[in-house]
């Protein structure tokens, strides 16, 4: 049913979130990266007046979690592990997509993708046999946008690396 809504893209966030389903879909994580930056870039100035909100990591997670809600994919906020915490799972297409969210002045630092891989998070979900995707996303306070997007995918029987 999913899939026949998108197709007209009519959902609540119309065309984006049609595009998400299908950079999902593909595991298009270059083009995944271009559609979240449009995300970001289509949020007028004047949200920001005034209001220190572009300094919190909440923010950006908040304006991840909205467009990935809209599909009604399994999230997982804030999901507890043994070592931490994730900013963001998603189980969807038999595959697991864990987000980590980190807010920098204004260039990327790899802390992100770093902080997944340092803390295992993967290992949460590997009794599952699905790929496994760790997603490291770096926001600028500067220019409230997308300044590093970092992809490390585990394959499900493999152990392969990718990214």
């Amino acid at each position: 049913m999913l899939a026949g809504l998108v197709g007209g893209e009519t959902l609540l966030s119309g065309q984006h979130t049609g595009q998400l389903y299908r950079r999902l879909m593909a595991n298009d994580f270059a083009g995944l990266q271009r559609l979240i930056t449009a995300f970001f870039a289509s949020i007028p100035h004047d949200w920001y007046r005034n209001n220190p909100i572009a300094r919190y990591e909440g923010y950006y997670a908040s304006v991840f979690y909205s467009h990935f809600a809209a599909l009604g994919l399994d999230i997982r906020l804030e999901d507890a592990t043994n070592k931490g915490r994730i900013d963001m799972a998603v189980l969807f297409n038999g595959q697991v997509y864990l987000f980590e969210f980190k807010v920098v002045e204004l260039v990327p630092e790899g802390k992100a993708l770093q902080q997944l891989r340092d803390r295992a998070y993967a290992d949460k979900y590997r009794a599952r046999g699905e790929p496994i995707h760790l997603i490291g996303v770096e926001l600028s306070r500067e220019s409230r946008s997308v300044v590093g997007f970092e992809v490390d995918s585990v394959g499900a029987r493999s152990g392969e690396r990718h990214g």
